[in-house]
């Protein structure tokens, strides 16, 4: 700003001296009139534009334009996200009285998409406001570095990606899951081709990581701290099992794997049980030494199989009996338990009406090119089946598929 004035007066003087008459030899009137009056009417518009450019004034206009369609839009937004919002906490009111649910429920509009013109670009230098410097995110690295500080322990790796698969399709198998429902999510979540180490980011030729999703079924750092919290007894009843199998040299490791998960478990109690508790706990080192736990033979198989499982789980309790597609069990995983079962419970019919803006949060859903093009429950679903089907014939959809 002070930049910008100290420019447009030192341009005053300079127009002043220009558009001023030249004295020589006494002469007062050195230019002609029409010469005088039409340097005076510059000088006359440079001050009433507040000694702006044209390229100044042009962006102040579009800016206008801009300002005026994006209120605009803005105000036609606001009110179908209420509405959205309000229908939600209708159909849940709605549950919880055990009411059906029907097509009134939902908003069955489509939501408005802003299509005026884009914010112009100001000619003038302007001072941006410094943006908050952002928390690196954790890689493996860290989680490990975390565990061995805080816990003394370091996950114990596969000695081959197979081993990891093979020990995840046996526990998932255990627990309930189907291989269809294993091998889908996990082509969808990872694009088919994902370790067990895979990371949001890394991956697919990428250097930096863009989130703490990690694994065959990308558990965030949270996911990891309410897992810990909310199965961790099933956790320690199966590695006890495995320590009382087991005897030698191996046994030692295994008992301070245990104790160490013990210790973990504790923690991740310690807090009410809620998403926001724990993502509090996963944003710190302590979070992220549990989440180092899923890099481990033993308990990284059981908190991928939970990431699935408790959905299953969470269907069956609200009484649906009807064994989960893999897409309706991905929508899940995305979306949540309790938005994801909305969608599932949904008959064919509907879904095909529905559109998918009913499931999301107005931010979220601007900014998700699939939701927005596949804007119906029944083309979102279809989609991500479409896309399962691509990447299940790739190699790690292939191997795990082989592992089951």
């Amino acid at each position: 700003m002070h930049h910008s004035i100290r420019k447009h007066l030192a341009l005053v003087p300079f127009a002043i001296v220009l558009l001023a008459p030249t004295a020589q030899g006494g002469e007062a009137d050195a230019l002609p009139p029409a010469v005088r009056d039409a340097k005076a009417q510059l000088l006359s518009q440079f001050f009433a534009q507040g000694g702006a450019s044209p390229a100044v004034l042009e962006y102040r206009r579009k800016l206008q334009e801009y300002q005026a369609a994006r209120g605009a839009f803005d105000e036609e937004a606001g009110a179908y996200w209420s509405q959205i919002s309000e229908k939600r906490k209708g159909r849940n009111a709605k549950r919880r009285s055990g009411q059906q649910v029907t097509l009134d429920d939902y908003v069955l509009q489509h939501p408005p998409l802003y299509n005026g013109p884009k914010r112009p670009v100001n000619p003038e230098p302007e001072e941006t406001p410094e943006r908050p410097t952002r928390k690196p995110i954790p890689v493996v690295a860290d989680l490990l570095q975390a565990a061995r500080e805080l816990y003394q322990f370091t996950p114990q790796r596969p000695s081959s990606e197979v081993e990891f698969k093979r020990a995840y399709a046996r526990y998932a198998l255990a627990s309930g899951l189907t291989r269809e429902q294993a091998v889908r999510v996990y082509s969808f979540e990872t694009g088919g081709t994902g370790n067990y180490d895979v990371q949001a980011g890394i991956e697919h030729g990428g250097k930096r990581a863009i989130s703490t999703a990690m694994g065959y079924n990308q558990l965030l750092t949270t996911n990891s701290v309410e897992l810990l919290a909310e199965q961790g007894h099933e956790l320690i009843r199966a590695l006890s099992e495995k320590v009382a199998r087991t005897s030698g040299p191996a046994r030692q490791p295994l008992e301070h794997k245990l104790a160490v998960l013990k210790k973990m478990v504790a923690q991740a109690k310690s807090v009410p049980d809620t998403w926001s508790e724990h993502e509090k706990i996963g944003n710190t080192a302590q979070g992220w030494a549990m989440h180092a736990m899923v890099l481990d033979i033993d308990i990284g198989p059981m908190l991928q199989t939970h990431k699935l499982l408790t959905s299953v789980l969470f269907a069956r309790t609200k009484g649906y009996t009807r064994p989960l597609t893999a897409a309706e069990l991905e929508m899940m995983n995305l979306t949540g338990d309790g938005t994801g079962l909305d969608m599932v419970t949904m008959p064919q019919a509907m879904r095909e009406q529905v559109p998918t803006s009913n499931f999301f949060q107005r931010g979220g859903y601007e900014r998700n090119p699939v939701a927005i093009r596949h804007n119906t429950v029944a083309k979102l679903l279809a989609v991500t089946d479409t896309r399962m089907d691509s990447n299940s014939n790739n190699a790690g959809a292939r191997e795990l598929a082989g592992a089951f």
